[in-house]
């Protein structure tokens, strides 16, 4: 269960101990994710993130010993990524207090030992003199009211549990590269390309490739070195774009980001001796935040880059030719912008060329025969 998609009623649960630890609710994540824990023991993927979450609301209650213990329980986790975090959150939590030196603060007396003092020293002065030295009656402090929320440690922990939940997910430094190539007037293939520096898909890329699979579009798995390779068949642009949008929707929703719809659009015009294209893509990822070591692009193929109109905030760039290879246009996308691509290209016709070829060489005849009947030669005739 630990490298299947996360149920909805366990990802519905998670969802909620997340926004209560964004409000400072502590106590109330810890009972939405304590039957989680019971139901999914820390050796599973599902129980160590449950845990890490445990953790984080158990820090910000004070309970350092408590988030420490649901640490060390992650010992055995089968996934090293959790087994990481779990670890270094484990470091941090079991390192010694440091001690202040002396001279460092400000030691004040005990004004109530000395006061006691000074009464027993006036003791035979008699009633009248303490009654002097009492003075009026002090009035009560006013009422400072109720606490207000600690805000800025909220945003602090909301900030640090989207680490937290990011990281595990993605796993280090990754790429995923995907491709649209143009097989034909109306017709598009889709691929994804996915590669850790490790070596290793991470969980995040393999959660991605099953909710692939499991897709209406059909993508087939094919591992080429270190890349695995999800591709669908050649599809109408309508299908291929639409596989697409939901390829992005399920990657913003395993990494837990909400992401607004993507416009994706292809324009075609046929001209008989060729059809015009134009692509328009707008990728808006401002609500993912700037991850190191995480590269997302989009390939395109065949497209040269004179094709591009325009290409913003990173511009796309074509890709070195092989010997007889085909042109291909690389754009990066950007996290925490609007990314807008717009390109027009053409798809030449082989048959509509050929055809006007005919038709001109058709009127260069009729026009060398007309020349030929203004300078008085005649109809060609056959021999006698």
């Amino acid at each position: 269960m630990a490298d299947r998609a996360l149920d909805p009623a366990i990802s519905l649960a998670l969802r909620a101990a997340r926004q209560a630890i964004d409000r400072g609710e502590y106590g109330q994540c810890l009972r939405l994710l304590e039957p989680l824990a019971a139901a999914h023991g820390p050796t599973s993927t599902i129980g160590a993130g449950v845990r890490l979450l445990m953790a984080t609301a158990l820090m910000g209650q004070g309970q350092t010993e408590g988030a420490a213990d649901c640490c060390r329980s992650l010992k055995a986790c089968v996934d090293a990524t959790l087994r990481a975090q779990a670890k270094d959150l484990l470091t941090v939590l079991e390192a010694p207090a440091l001690q202040r030196p002396r001279h460092w603060s400000l030691t004040l007396p005990d004004l109530g030992q000395q006061g006691a003092l000074l009464e027993g020293s006036g003791a035979g002065a008699g009633p009248a003199a303490a009654r002097r030295r009492q003075g009026p009656p002090q009035e009560p402090p006013p009422p400072v009211g109720p606490t207000s929320a600690p805000i800025g440690f909220a945003a602090i922990v909301a900030v640090l549990l989207a680490a937290l939940l990011l990281l595990p997910l993605l796993g280090g430094c990754m790429d995923v590269r995907s491709e649209l190539r143009f097989e034909g007037p109306g017709r598009l293939q889709l691929s994804h390309r996915l590669r850790s520096d490790s070596g290793q898909l991470t969980p995040w890329q393999r959660r991605f490739a099953e909710a692939l699979h499991a897709g209406p579009a059909a993508f087939r798995g094919q591992q080429q070195g270190e890349v695995q390779v999800l591709s669908t068949a050649v599809l109408p642009a309508d299908q291929a774009l639409a596989a697409l949008q939901r390829s992005l929707k399920a990657a913003a929703e395993l990494a837990g980001v909400s992401l607004p719809a993507a416009d994706l659009r292809l324009q075609e015009r046929n001209w008989l001796v060729g059809v015009r294209q134009r692509l328009f893509l707008v990728v808006d990822l401002t609500p993912l935040p700037v991850l190191p070591g995480v590269e997302l692009s989009l390939q395109l193929v065949p497209v040269s880059a004179a094709a591009v109109i325009t290409a913003g905030p990173q511009p796309a760039r074509a890709l070195a030719r092989q010997a007889g290879g085909e042109p291909q246009l690389l754009w990066s996308l950007q996290s925490g912008q609007r990314n807008v691509l717009q390109l027009q290209c053409w798809r030449w016709s082989r048959l509509g060329l050929g055809g006007l070829a005919i038709a001109l060489a058709l009127v260069l005849v009729s026009l060398l025969q007309r020349i030929r009947l203004r300078l008085g030669f005649g109809l060609p005739e056959l021999p006698a």
